[in-house]
């Protein structure tokens, strides 16, 4: 039983005693961390990110962690413009917390200089280098021009259009203005002469040449690297 006296002095306490209040997590270091994370962990090589974590709502309220946070980015997805972030505090019964983030991602990629047309090779005079974000180009991009590797191209393009994987055709044998050989069997005999390949295509491929001697436009098939096989 608690003596009158003593229950004062407790009440007296309780009224005059300011209470200690649970330290909470700072949401500014949450967000941070996700920022952190990010940065060093799914930067491109040779790329710079810049990434800023959205403002998370001020009535959140968590205890704060004692031990380091730990963050990820499940299903290791890929980079985009939108990253949901996860910021876990592994401690027994911790909490877990997604943090939205805005990324951009600045790289060079290949940037068409003119205009080009459906079936065209690249060259060096057809792209230059820019930097752009690449965390919104959702179709993806092309970076040096040794990954085009002598494809063509499967639509035509317009001049500034940055290059996508999609918008390559299969590999070219045969190039819009090469030096070709031509090979035509007319009656059995089988008939060589030079020509000037008029499209583009790899092996299989049906193509114009002309004639370098006549001038006279043919249609062929490509036969392989710089030949063509006449058609009748």
């Amino acid at each position: 039983m608690i003596h009158r006296p003593a229950a004062l002095a407790i009440a007296a306490c309780l009224a005059a005693c300011p209470l200690v209040a649970a330290a909470e997590q700072s949401l500014d270091a949450m967000r941070n961390a996700a920022v952190a994370w990010l940065v060093q962990n799914r930067t491109l090589p040779g790329a710079r990110m810049v990434a800023e974590a959205d403002p998370l709502d001020s009535r959140l309220r968590l205890a704060d962690c004692p031990a380091a946070l730990d963050v990820s980015v499940p299903g290791n997805r890929p980079v985009s413009t939108r990253v949901s972030v996860v910021v876990h505090c592994p401690i027994p019964g911790g909490w877990t917390a997604r943090i939205p983030v805005r990324v951009k991602m600045f790289t060079n990629v290949l940037v068409t200089t003119r205009p080009l047309a459906r079936g065209d090779g690249l060259g060096a005079g057809d792209v230059r280098t820019e930097e752009r974000d690449v965390a919104s180009l959702a179709y993806g991009y092309v970076a040096e021009l040794d990954q085009v590797g002598g494809r063509a191209l499967a639509r035509p393009l317009n001049a500034g259009t940055v290059l996508t994987p999609g918008m390559l055709a299969g590999r070219q044998a045969v190039r819009v203005g090469d030096a070709v050989s031509m090979e035509a069997s007319v009656d059995g005999v089988v008939i060589h002469a030079d020509g000037v390949a008029m499209g583009a295509g790899d092996t299989g491929a049906r193509v114009k040449v002309r004639n370098a001697s006549s001038g006279k436009i043919l249609d062929a098939v490509v036969s392989g690297p710089g030949s063509v096989a006449v058609l009748p």
